[in-house]
């Protein structure tokens, strides 16, 4: 079983006020506890459509800690909750395979739409006086299938037909990078965008087709595990902490402004091999089905048979970072699964 993590900073920064768009969610409730160990005070806003109350129940008796339920859609509640935070953290979007193939118009507006109106209230706030800095959360889906084994982050973009709505999701955060360089540029606001890559650990659901806790969920109710088309895709999986901690370290560091970093694991594991990692932690005579595609998701479904980050730029800006390794990963949510003393905190 891990460890409690506990977030060590160096940093010139004084503590001060975070703003958490998406704070509910998976990453974003992982992020929130970070920054309130740091010492900041902590502002989540969060419409539970993919989050839930449940994910930041255990700060809420952090006095440097409030939580609102609502939409970043909500201009006049964004704009109170922005008012003196010098850090703003925009996490919320749509996720998951599942929810963007059989909702692709909630993908691209609460992609696109949420982050040009937080951009322009902050932009509001500048020409007011303020100095906020923002953290645009990316995907490695903006790459779409370009075929070069390794991305970094000067890689072309390379996206499917309209006709095929699996592209939406990346073409709209790439949107959303645009228009965050484009207010940096023009403006001077002061943004960082990060490209995730496969997050896994405590609090993801798999409901929304994200595939490690899917098949740690098949496993503990004894199988079988389902694997889509050959299992052969390439994937790399990294733990939310060591996400946040990435996170945080370049919204620290005055270099990372106006770039773009691949956050993640650049460790490539099959997700046939995933899946057997998964059952033999739990039970190594249990089966793996195939499904196809179209089964699972429609016709005309695309995936990207590979997707492995080059982390280069991420190492040179904060120097090399301890990880926690897979199968440590699958313990630990295999263990959480069971009922067992996890060492996360609500």
């Amino acid at each position: 079983m891990l460890a409690k993590f506990s977030y060590k900073w160096q940093s010139d920064r004084h503590m001060g006020r975070v703003f958490i768009t998406g704070g509910a969610g998976f990453i974003g409730s992982h992020l929130a506890g970070a920054l309130l160990e740091r010492g900041d005070e902590v502002v989540a806003l969060d419409n539970e459509s993919t989050g839930s109350a449940k994910n930041v129940a255990g700060l809420l008796s952090n006095p440097r800690f409030r939580y609102h339920r609502g939409s970043v859609a909500d201009r006049e509640l964004v704009r109170s909750l922005l008012t003196g935070a010098d850090q703003v953290y925009h996490l919320a979007a749509a996720v998951g395979v599942q929810l963007i193939a059989s909702n692709p118009i909630q993908t691209i507006e609460s992609n696109v739409y949420l982050t040009e109106l937080l951009l322009a209230e902050m932009r509001s706030l500048q020409q007011q006086g303020a100095a906020t800095k923002l953290f645009l959360a990316s995907s490695s889906e903006v790459y779409g299938k370009n075929p070069r084994p390794r991305w970094d982050e000067e890689e072309d973009l390379v996206f499917g037909p309209t006709t095929r709505a699996r592209w939406s999701y990346g073409v709209s955060k790439a949107i959303d990078e645009f228009l965050a360089m484009a207010y940096h540029h023009q403006h001077g606001l002061p943004v960082v965008v990060g490209r995730f890559f496969n997050v896994v650990g405590p609090r993801q659901t798999g409901r929304y087709g994200m595939v490690l806790p899917r098949l740690v969920d098949a496993a503990l109710a004894g199988g079988p595990l389902v694997v889509h088309d050959d299992g052969r895709q390439i994937r790399c999986f990294a733990h939310v902490r060591d996400v946040v901690r990435a996170v945080m370290g370049l919204m620290d560091c005055p270099e990372a402004v106006g770039q773009v970093f691949n956050i993640g694991s650049d460790r490539p594991i099959s997700i046939l091999e995933l899946a057997q990692k998964v059952a033999d932690a739990v039970h190594p005579n249990l089966n793996i089905d195939f499904e196809s595609y179209e089964d699972a998701f429609g016709a005309n479904f695309e995936d990207v048979r590979s997707r492995v980050p080059d982390l280069s730029k991420l190492r040179n800006t904060l120097g090399e970072q301890t990880v926690i390794e897979l199968d440590e990963i699958i313990a630990e949510l295999v263990a959480l699964g069971r009922g067992a003393d996890g060492s996360e905190a609500p």
